[in-house]
Formats: structure tokens, sequence, C-alpha cells
């Protein structure tokens, strides 16, 4: 993962702090949601929390969980506001690899519809063998158990 720059040159930092204007849809005393200044359609949102963590990983379960509850009740405002809207997109970027450019975790919520703008290019083709989806299902079990060992069964 790319390094985090950290938070006195964050853009999302210094919105939350005041330092840099914002266009809110909703906040609380963890989460704050904007509107992006380069939306790919008309009503695209972020939802991001307020403290700063860099990547997906750095957020507590809670916090998460709470992200992810705003994320769907931002998802159904859209809906809901009149917006020209067909389908919700949430794209998350977590890592420079992933196209992550901003280094606080933020969550994008925007509308779609037909013919708008927005694409993902990807080759959906690739179909693996079932013994390499059961050899790359068997790496991340052995480390899901490894990290969430209470999470097992008997």
């Amino acid at each position: 993962m790319a390094s985090d720059p950290g938070k006195d040159s964050c853009i999302f930092c210094k919105i939350v702090a005041g330092d840099a204007p914002v266009s809110t849809v909703y906040e609380d005393d963890r989460t704050l949601v904007l509107m992006t200044i380069g939306p790919v359609t008309p009503g695209h949102a972020m939802v991001i929390p307020k403290e700063h963590f860099a990547f997906m990983n750095e957020l507590d379960e809670e916090l998460g969980a709470h992200l992810f509850r705003i994320t769907q009740r931002v998802a159904q405002a859209i809906r809901h506001s009149g917006l020209e809207c067909e389908g919700i997109n949430l794209f998350l970027a977590d890592g420079k690899a992933a196209f992550q450019d901003v280094f606080h975790f933020h969550l994008h919520v925007f509308p779609r519809f037909q013919g708008d703008s927005f694409s993902i290019s990807a080759d959906w083709s690739n179909k693996p063998p079932r013994a390499e989806l059961d050899r790359t299902a068997g790496l991340v079990r052995v480390a899901y158990e490894r990290l969430y060992p209470n999470d097992i069964k008997a």
C-alpha cells in the first residue's frame, strides 16, 4: 500500500476541521457525508469518518458498520431526492493499486442511470477452473481463520 501522507495534508481532514469548503448532506459525531467536487453523476456523495484513517483495515468494525449504515441511508435518500437515479453504485478505492488518490477512507455513493458517463473496464471473461477457485478460497480462508479465530464455528 502507498503510505498515508498524514492528516496534516489531508483535504478531508481540512474539511472536517472547517478549513475547506464543503456541501454537506449529513453529519454526526463520527461521520460526514459530502458532495464530491468531481461527481461522475449529479448526486455523487462521499461518506467519510471524521477521524483520519487512510485505509479500510484501520477502521474498527463498529465504525465500519456505522459508516455502512449511513451509506445505505444516503443511497435511499438519493433514490428519493428527485435526481435522476435508476440504480446506485458504491465505490471504495483502498490503496493506490485500487485507484485511491485521497488517503482518507471514503466511500463513494452515486446514482446511475441509462446513458450516464460512468463505466468500469474489466475482463469479466476470465473463468478459472474450480480447482483454482478452491485453492484461492483456501488461501483466503486460512488468513481469515488466523486473523479472526473467534469466528470459527466448531
